[in-house]
């Protein structure tokens, strides 16, 4: 689970600093993963929140762009975005999970515990995954470099049996030989 906090400045030149953003403001935000497929896609205001779950390990793109062209490079305006991303465990507000499950101080810190070794299980199983790609990557190196190392060898092996053959006609032909 992954949750997004961001907030949106506006520059004014008047004060020469960023002020909040007015409430006509807002953010697209889209979050592809790993392989392409479109996982969040909402229009939101100028401050708030966005969540979404992967189940696909690995690099995730999250593209944060204005609903208004008025704040473009080319109209001279600026806009700064302040961007929180929580992952994982670190999601979750344990606090007003204990309250609105009524639990106890024990039952809660077994709850965090539980979600701590869920979330080192899943590094695992990346870091499972990411060997499993470095290999195939090494491996796919390795049999190219094997085969452009036999290509190479071919070569010069043909390449000097095709020079001895033109030497000698050429010796026979001056009748060095």
């Amino acid at each position: 689970m992954v949750i997004g906090n961001y907030k949106t400045q506006l520059f004014d030149k008047n004060v020469n600093d960023y002020l909040p953003s007015s409430p006509g403001v807002g953010m697209h935000v889209e979050v592809k993963d790993p392989d392409g497929k479109l996982l969040l896609s909402k229009v939101y205001s100028s401050e708030g929140r966005f969540t979404f779950t992967s189940h696909t390990p690995g690099e995730h793109v999250i593209c944060l762009y204005s609903n208004s062209t008025k704040w473009s490079m080319f109209a001279g305006g600026k806009l700064r975005v302040h961007l929180d991303i929580q992952v994982g465990e670190h999601a979750n507000d344990y606090q007003t999970i204990a309250e609105k499950d009524k639990l106890t101080e024990l039952q809660l810190r077994v709850r965090q515990l539980l979600d701590q070794v869920e979330q080192i299980t899943k590094e695992q199983n990346y870091q499972r995954y990411r060997e499993e790609r470095f290999r195939q990557t090494s491996e796919s190196t390795n049999q190219r470099v094997l085969w452009w190392s036999i290509a190479q060898t071919l070569i010069l092996t043909l390449t000097g049996f095709w020079q001895m053959r033109h030497l000698k006609g050429f010796f026979e032909a001056k009748k060095l030989v």
